[in-house]
C-alpha cells in the first residue's frame, strides 16, 4: 500500500471516530462507561474475528512471546484509553472530548523515544506544536473551563498515545493487524463487562436505550475505523500518524454542531485551520523532500 493511500484510510477512520464521540456523549447519561465499552467492543471484536480469523491462517504467523506481552500492553492500553474517555464524556461535552483526545499528538512522540527509542521525522517537531495549538484554539483558547471530565480525557490521551505507538509496531512487526486489533477488541470488551456488571449493573433496559449509539460506536467507530487504523499504520511512522488522527477533533466538532448544538467560537476556526495545515505538512513535506532527494542520488551514483 502507498502512504498517501494509508494516511487516507487513517483520515477516513478518524471521521468515524470523531462522530462517534456525539454517540459516546449522548449515551453517557443512559448508561455506564464500563457497560457501553463492554457491549461496544465485544460487537466490534466478533464483527471483525472472522477477517482476523482468516488473516492469522493466510500470514502463519506465530506470535513471540515478547509480542504476545506488547499485544497485552495494547489491550491494557486500549481498555484504559477508553474507560477514561467514556467516563469524562459524562461531564464535559462531545467537542472538549475530541479536541482533549487529540493530546496524544504530544505523547505518542515523547513516548515512542524513551520506550522504542524511535526518532521522528524533523517536520513532526513543527507538525506536534501546530496541532496542539490548534487544539487548544479548537477548545475556546482557555483552560479555565476544565473539569473533572476534562481531566479524564486527558488521561486517556495518553493510553491512546500508548495504543498508536503499540499498535504500529505489532502491525509492522508480525504482519497481522487486523488479528491484534481484533483481540484488543475482545479482550477490552470482557474486561469491561466483568467490572461493569457488578459495580453499574446494566440492564438490558439500558442498552435498548442506547442501542443506536451502540450500534454506530461498535460498527462504525470500532470494526471500521480501528481497523483501517491499524492497517493504514503499517505504513506511516507513528509520530505522523498521531498528527493525522487529531483530525477527529475536527469531526467531533463538525458532529457536536450539527447533532448536539455546540457551537465553535470564532477562534476554533483558525484551531481547526491549524490543524489542518499540520496534518498536510506532515505528510507532504516528506514525500517532497523525499521527490528532491532521488535525482540527487542518482546523479551521484
Amino acid at each position: 500500500m502507498s502512504r498517501p493511500l494509508a494516511a487516507l484510510l487513517l483520515l477516513l477512520c478518524t471521521m468515524f471516530w470523531g462522530f462517534a464521540f456525539v454517540a459516546q456523549k449522548s449515551a453517557a447519561g443512559s448508561i455506564g462507561p464500563l457497560s457501553f465499552a463492554g457491549v461496544r467492543y465485544l460487537i466490534g471484536g466478533l464483527l471483525v474475528l472472522p477477517l482476523a480469523i482468516n488473516e492469522w491462517r493466510r500470514r502463519k504467523v506465530e506470535l513471540s512471546r515478547s509480542q504476545w506481552l506488547l499485544v497485552g500492553v495494547l489491550c491494557f492500553a486500549f481498555f484504559m484509553g477508553s474507560w477514561l474517555q467514556q467516563a469524562g464524556l459524562a461531564t464535559t461535552t462531545a467537542t472538549n472530548g475530541g479536541f482533549l483526545t487529540g493530546l496524544y499528538v504530544f505523547f505518542v512522540p515523547l513516548i515512542g523515544y524513551f520506550a522504542f527509542r524511535v526518532r521522528p521525522h524533523p517536520i513532526v517537531y513543527v507538525g506536534v506544536p501546530l496541532a496542539l495549538v490548534g487544539i487548544y484554539f479548537l477548545n475556546g483558547g482557555g483552560l479555565s473551563s476544565f473539569n473533572s471530565g476534562d481531566w479524564l480525557i486527558v488521561g486517556s490521551a495518553v493510553f491512546w498515545a500508548m495504543h498508536v505507538l503499540t499498535l504500529g509496531h505489532l502491525a509492522k512487526e508480525t504482519g497481522l493487524p487486523i488479528f491484534v486489533s481484533a483481540v484488543s477488541f475482545l479482550v477490552a470488551g470482557a474486561v469491561a463487562l466483568a467490572i461493569a456488571l457488578p459495580v453499574e449493573a446494566p440492564t438490558i433496559a439500558q442498552i435498548s436505550d442506547v442501542w443506536l449509539q451502540l450500534a454506530y460506536a461498535a460498527v462504525l467507530s470500532t470494526a471500521v475505523g480501528f481497523t483501517l487504523q491499524a492497517v493504514g499504520q503499517q505504513y506511516v511512522p507513528p509520530a505522523n500518524a498521531a498528527i493525522i488522527l487529531s483530525a477527529e477533533s475536527l469531526f467531533a466538532a463538525l458532529g457536536g454542531a450539527v447533532v448536539l448544538g455546540d457551537r465553535l467560537p470564532v477562534v476554533g476556526y483558525a484551531g481547526a485551520a491549524l490543524l489542518f495545515f499540520a496534518i498536510v505538512m506532515v505528510e507532504a513535506v516528506p514525500a517532497l523532500l523525499e521527490r528532491r532527494r532521488l535525482p540527487e542520488v542518482r546523479a551521484t551514483n
